[in-house]
């Protein structure tokens, strides 16, 4: 099978990203952690394959992550979780909602994200 016709597999657990709403690198690009130069070049995972990531998503319909150590939002400054909740959380529902709006790539970030993109 050409590399081309293997979708984008999870650089973590090695299984499809079938999915957009699904992936750390969309998730990544629409909160601003990702520069759209390198969007086609970067490794793809599932958002539940970056606890990192993950564990800052608070929402209804979204699992909870808990990481351990170092990393885990619990042990960090407490205004520094909730902006953070606040950024990747508005990030992962816009994922959510950029399907169905048949809007161009360039266009998925949040508005602050895409208005920093079109100012360079």
């Amino acid at each position: 099978m050409a590399k081309c016709e293997q979708g984008y597999l999870c650089d973590i657990c090695g299984q499809d990203v079938a999915e957009i709403t699904a992936s750390d690198l969309y998730l990544r690009y629409v909160v601003g952690l990702l520069d759209p130069e390198v969007l086609h070049t970067t490794a793809e995972r599932h958002i539940r394959c970056n606890p990192t990531l993950a564990q800052y998503i608070v929402a209804d319909d979204f699992e909870p992550v808990t990481v351990e150590g170092p990393f885990d939002k619990r042990q960090l400054d407490a205004t520094y979780v909730a902006e953070r909740e606040a950024l990747i959380t508005r990030g992962w529902k816009r994922l959510q909602e950029v399907i169905s709006l048949g809007i161009p790539i360039i266009e998925y970030p949040l508005p602050e994200v895409l208005a920093r993109i079109q100012s360079r």
